[in-house]
């Protein structure tokens, strides 16, 4: 299909699109032309990913100043769809393309996407390795500038990975054709070739124009400082799935010590004293030479190839220091003692048995009146660690992974001092006997780490299907959006029903608030919810509770009543666990028993793998239970520190933000049932609230739903006992179930013609809209008597001047 927004033709790759289809790209469409940030929400399953890449790659291909797309996406699977979708827009492109002329051009857009290389790795040894930070470190042994020229020097000397270094003799942005290739296409490439794939997609990225990756390649500076420096100013951000970006603003500013760590740490700082002893016998020169270049001031990262950094620094660009590295840490055994007794200072902090919170200048004070050292030298901790591995030409680096998170921390803690917190937590749990203690520091604003993003790059897209209340991410990252829109969900029936049940059928009121849940009466009306779906609902079954703890608790405590026995006889039950692998399994497992007709019921937990990015389409999920209202555990440390740091910033109330966070984790999981519009399922939502209103019933907390599940949320159904929840459900399964002509063209399925109907429309109105305004200023002649205000007629002029994307967006 093709077709214009204003003088933009777009190429999309289906014969019909969804009217919140149209709505979004002309949104997307008005945020690119401001070159300007914005965030929308668009209802799961309606073609967000295509939607995106087709307005984008359409305005790349347009205008002659090609911007470079970096869309941002959280999960490998993710990146990979969206990899899959982008190459077949680009295949469609190419067959629409009018002349030879426009087809070549076509073919010559390129894109990529990057994961970690534990995942693209096609060295045998290396490959075998399942820790990805230990595929790291073995990857920088083979591949550092100091093993290829003593490769060269005398072949066979040394191991070094011959995928890498036929990148070397090939030339610079011509390293794979030019195309569209996902992460296994760039694979079978690498192996066909013998190039390394994932070198090969670093340094083809300034070349390509797009690049698909994760959030922590753009947000993490110890990565970004890496993988994404050289990208231009002027490419189009887009972070899909980014209802949880505030949370990953903050883990890449955060780093947490404890004590196996710090023992690590040390003996890393006797291996390294150790090496320097050595060097100094059989090669001095090498840290003579490094001591004159840090005298000179010269910056060690400039000099080698980014892809041999060991520790990259973890502070933000901005707050770089453009200097030389201090005197009393420039010599390699000055710098050691230094590090000795910094980590003799964190091990004597653990061995406080009582919580200690404090700020970064607290710690530096304290610091320096304990050990004499100074805030400045700490502050190049990371730069000069990694001067020193490059130097002493280390091997194994992964044994040196706790020693850089005690120089990231150190440097970290030296750079900021606002927004930021150190907890140090001697025991695990508040009744915990043994100590285990853990040094948060832990950043409190997730502004820090996307504000050079929104600084660098003209146009940022936040979006998600989940991201209501929107005003919550302008506030939250201190940013002003051009355009803030949410979608409705247009269908001709109601593919799915909300429910809100609030009591049991013996009308006791079921709620996850911590002072009931755990009544007995809370429990097996928890349990019958299940029961009663497990006998009417086809196939699968999802259940969420708020954390794994109290999945534990109340799944022991159906075991012992037989609410399990009951459940079995009619379906098989399957159990997410903080297991990657076990989870895996269970998922697996519970698909086949959907697939061969038994049914299954698969018992999870909000926040965890199944909530963020499983698809439960069609028979897969046909109900979603959501049992209690996914809040965070408000006795945490650090959540209590955020929230006041929130509250005293950003006048942001702690009741406010708590709530927006359960809900949007409440959204995003019952958003699994519904993946299309062809699809359909039960949304069910199992608490009450204070004064037997349900929380989820209650307007403040609905109105923090998305506005596509918000709009199908009935009085009726919103306020239910499990019986009358049940016949509702009957009701609707056997409505769904009649095959009634869903002919959806022209109401929630437009063709080219609905679509250049839309623009008649919106024509039409800007048409109505200019009578409109010469009628006003008329009556404002005759009225005014002495005519109008200097500069009214202007303005007047542009209040009506709309284009086809901004009527889009009000929806006329």
């Amino acid at each position: 299909m093709k077709f214009f927004i204003d003088n933009l033709p777009i190429i999309f790759p289906y014969d019909r699109i969804y009217p919140e289809q149209y709505a979004y790209m002309c949104d997307l469409k008005r945020t690119l032309d401001a070159t300007g940030h914005c965030v929308l929400e668009m209802p799961s399953g309606t073609g967000k990913t295509v939607s995106l890449l087709s307005l984008i790659v359409s305005y790349q291909q347009f205008f002659p100043t090609k911007r470079k797309l970096i869309y941002c996406s959280r999960t490998v699977p993710e990146i990979e769809k969206a990899l899959a979708e982008l190459k077949r827009l680009m295949a469609y492109r190419i067959e629409c393309a009018e002349t030879e002329e426009e087809r070549e051009r076509e073919r010559a857009f390129t894109g990529l996407g990057l994961t970690s290389r534990k995942n693209l790795c096609l060295h045998p040894e290396v490959a075998k390795e399942k820790k990805g930070w230990v595929v790291d470190a073995r990857c920088r042994d083979l591949t550092c500038t100091a093993n290829g020229e003593k490769s060269r020097a005398n072949p066979g000397s040394v191991p070094v990975c011959t995928w890498h270094d036929k990148l070397g003799e090939m030339e610079p942005g011509n390293l794979i054709p030019q195309g569209i290739w996902t992460l296994a296409d760039v694979q079978a490439y690498g192996q066909e070739n013998g190039v390394c794939p994932y070198f090969t997609i670093r340094r083809m990225m300034p070349f390509v124009d797009v690049i698909i990756y994760s959030f922590h390649y753009l947000l993490d500076p110890k990565v970004a400082e890496q993988v994404s420096k050289e990208l231009s100013k002027d490419a189009i951000v887009v972070f899909d799935e980014a209802h949880n970006i505030d949370n990953v603003c903050i883990e890449s500013l955060s780093i947490d010590l404890t004590r196996p760590m710090l023992d690590s740490a040390a003996r890393s700082v006797t291996r390294l004293g150790d090496q320097i002893e050595e060097i100094k016998k059989t090669d001095a020169s090498k840290l003579q030479d490094e001591y004159a270049k840090l005298v000179e001031g010269l910056q060690e990262a400039s000099e080698a190839r980014d892809e041999d950094a060991f520790i990259a620094n973890p502070i933000l660009p901005d707050d770089l220091l453009k200097e030389a590295v201090p005197g009393n840490i420039r010599k390699a055994e000055h710098f050691v003692a230094f590090l000795k007794r910094f980590v003799e200072y964190l091990k004597t902090r653990m061995r406080v048995l009582h919580v200690v919170a404090e700020t970064p200048l607290s710690f530096l004070q304290h610091l320096k009146d304990i050990t004499f050292i100074e805030r400045r030298p700490l502050r190049f901790c990371a730069e000069r660690l990694q001067s020193l591995v490059r130097t002493l030409e280390l091997t194994r680096l992964d044994e040196l992974r706790s020693l850089q998170k005690v120089a990231s921390f150190a440097t970290l803690v030296a750079t900021y001092e606002k927004g930021f917190l150190l907890i140090l937590e001697p025991f695990e749990t508040d009744n915990a006997t043994v100590p285990n203690p853990v040094f948060h520091f832990t950043c409190l604003d997730p502004s820090l780490a996307i504000k050079p993003i929104f600084e660098r790059f003209s146009s940022v897209v936040i979006t998600s299907g989940t991201i209501s209340p929107l005003d919550m991410y302008p506030k939250m990252l201190q940013f002003t959006p051009v355009v803030q829109e949410t979608y409705p969900m247009t269908l001709t029936r109601d593919a799915f029903l909300p429910l809100v049940i609030t009591r049991g059928s013996d009308q006791v009121a079921v709620s996850s608030r911590f002072e009931v849940r755990n009544d007995p009466a809370v429990v097996r009306n928890f349990g019958s919810i299940l029961i009663e779906y497990s006998k009417i609902i086809p196939d699968g079954i999802v259940a969420f509770f708020p954390s794994y703890l109290y999945m534990e608790s109340i799944v022991a405590a159906w075991n012992d009543m037989g609410i399990l026995n009951e459940v079995w006889k009619n379906k098989l039950i399957f159990v997410e666990t903080p297991d990657a692998n076990e989870t895996s399994i269970a998922l697996e497992n519970y698909r086949r028993a959907c697939n061969n007709g038994r049914g299954a019921v698969l018992l999870s937990v909000a926040r965890g793998k199944v909530s963020e990015g499983i698809d439960f389409d069609h028979h897969y999920g046909r109900a979603v239970i959501m049992f209690g209202v996914p809040y965070q555990y408000t006795e945490s440390r650090i959540l209590k520190a955020r929230l006041e740091y929130l509250r005293d910033a950003y006048r942001i109330r702690e009741s406010e933000f708590l709530g927006f966070d359960a809900m949007r984790n409440a959204a995003q999981c019952v958003g699994r049932v519904l993946r299309g519009k062809t699809d359909w399922g039960l949304m069910v939502f199992a608490d009450k609230a204070r004064i037997c209103i349900g929380r989820f019933a209650r307007a403040d907390k609905r109105a923090k739903l998305p506005k596509w599940i918000n709009q199908y949320i009935t009085d009726t159904a919103s306020n239910l006992s499990t019986d009358m929840a049940i016949v509702l459900s009957k009701l609707f399964m056997r409505s769904i179930s009649q095959n009634v002509n869903e002919n959806q063209t022209g109401i929630s399925l437009w063709t080219l013609e609905d679509v250049q109907k839309a623009q008649e429309k919106q024509k039409a109105m800007i048409a109505e809209a200019e009578a409109e305004r010469e009628r006003a200023v008329a009556a404002n002649g005759r009225s005014a008597a002495g005519g109008t205000r200097p500069g009214e007629d202007d303005e007047d002029e542009d209040e009506f001047d709309f284009s086809d994307s901004e009527l889009a967006a009000m929806g006329l």
